[in-house]
C-alpha cells in the first residue's frame, strides 16, 4: 500500500492481496485522463490500471483471470469503478517477459 491511493485503490489492493496473495500488484488511478467523461467523478477513483502477478492464475485463461478479478470486485465495480484495465500474468510468464508488457 503507497500513502497516496485513495480509498478505492487500497480497498482493490487489500481484496487482491487477501485473495489472491500475488507476488506483485501494482494499481494505477487513471481517473485524471477520464475527467468529464462517462463514469468520471470530481474526487477520481473511478478509472484504473491493475497490473497483477499471481500465481493462482496458472492453468487460467486470460478470461478466466479476468473474470477472477471482477468476482473479487464485484461490490466496487457496481458501486465505484467504471472501468478497470487488467494484466494478469503468473510468475513464470512475468519472468519470461522479463517484467510487465508494455
Amino acid at each position: 500500500m503507497t500513502a497516496s491511493e485513495g480509498i478505492v485503490a487500497r480497498t482493490i489492493r487489500q481484496k487482491l492481496e487477501a485473495a489472491l496473495q500475488p507476488a506483485k500488484l501494482e494499481i494505477d488511478d487513471d481517473s485524471r485522463r477520464h475527467a468529464g467523461h462517462m463514469g468520471a467523478r470530481p474526487e477520481g477513483e473511478t478509472h484504473f490500471n491493475l497490473r497483477i502477478i499471481a500465481a493462482a492464475f496458472a492453468g487460467r485463461s486470460r478470461l478466466e483471470r479476468q473474470r477472477m478479478i471482477y468476482e473479487l470486485l464485484a461490490e466496487e465495480m457496481r458501486t465505484r469503478i467504471h472501468a478497470l484495465a487488467l494484466v494478469t500474468l503468473t510468475p513464470e510468464e512475468a519472468e519470461a517477459k522479463k517484467g510487465w508488457p508494455a
